[in-house]
């Protein structure tokens, strides 16, 4: 199988969304080839043919002219998949690729398996399995879904010099980041947070109350916050913030994909589960088993001497 990766550079840095691209191709025991629009100053670090358009010519952000640049290289290539980020960028260029090949398109690919992709369903509370229909398919990925390849190697760089017109119709101006309002739980060293397991909204001062002695934030899962127990920027998952603090707390939590990839990188996981079989075991350093209710304030006892 051969695969088209598409890399992202923005404000003149190679996006770390890069590495997990290289790191789903190994994954699929595939063939890397990657396309990129960036500087060749900053490239991604593997063994594989590396298709080069500079940032400065085609622009780090202009979908029109990067779908034309991406359709000439998959014409020379011939890659069974095409693969991007779930990003910003990945929403916009891949259903235009997608459209211009005539390709069915995945999006948010959260693991892959035999062929298929899982992706989420209804509104992230289930996953469903599908494949392309066609013989060439286009996918994004969830961030944080796949491993990052270990940098390594050095790629063979073919620039790209396209007859392309270098400015489409939507001009770019710029960057605007988001208004950060609430707690930034990207700071905190220490995070404890709350899932459904804490069984009423009237709990989650347990869980604040565990965080404030423990020096740290309290953050909470998605049902968590969609039942209105906790403030959205409190949430951490994929659609709320992502951390990674050195000790992070996860109290009734079961380890939905979408929590998961908002907390796997902390330092070291604690999760305190009454399944010992919950999916977030799995990237937990330590599982207790017990009653949430009965552990933490057995727990606040104990640190608070």
């Amino acid at each position: 199988m051969k695969i088209l990766l598409v890399g992202e550079y923005r404000e003149g840095q190679l996006q770390g969304c890069t590495c997990e691209l290289l790191g789903f191709a190994r994954q699929m025991k595939a063939e890397p080839v990657m396309f990129l629009v960036g500087d060749a100053a900053d490239l991604p670090a593997f063994d594989g043919r590396l298709y080069l358009a500079e940032a400065g010519r085609y622009g780090e952000f202009s979908p029109e002219v990067h779908q034309q640049l991406v359709l000439e290289v998959v014409e020379k290539e011939s890659p069974d998949l095409v693969v991007l980020s779930h990003s910003s960028y990945g929403w916009d260029l891949a259903p235009r690729l997608a459209a211009a090949l005539e390709a069915a398109q995945i999006s948010e690919a959260v693991a892959v398996a035999d062929g298929a992709f899982e992706v989420p369903a209804c509104n992230a509370k289930l996953r469903r399995t599908v494949r392309p229909a066609t013989a060439r398919g286009v996918v994004t990925l969830q961030a944080g879904a796949f491993d990052p390849a270990p940098a390594g190697g050095t790629p063979e760089v073919q620039t790209v010099d396209s007859a392309v017109e270098a400015a489409g119709a939507v001009e770019f101006l710029g960057y605007e980041a988001a208004e950060q309002a609430g707690v930034d739980l990207g700071k905190a060293e220490v995070i404890v947070s709350a899932g459904r397991g804490i069984g009423k909204p009237e709990n989650i001062g347990m869980i604040a109350d565990l965080a404030k002695a423990l020096g740290g934030e309290y953050g909470a899962s998605r049902p968590v916050v969609d039942a209105g127990w906790a403030d959205h920027d409190r949430q951490v998952g994929s659609t709320g913030q992502t951390v990674a603090p050195r000790l992070y707390m996860a109290c009734g939590i079961s380890g939905a994909v979408q929590h998961l990839m908002g907390m796997k990188k902390s330092d070291f996981i604690v999760a305190v589960n009454s399944d010992r079989d919950a999916p977030i075991g799995e990237v937990a350093d330590v599982l207790v088993v017990a009653d949430l209710k009965e552990f933490v304030p057995a727990f606040m006892t104990t640190i608070q001497g």
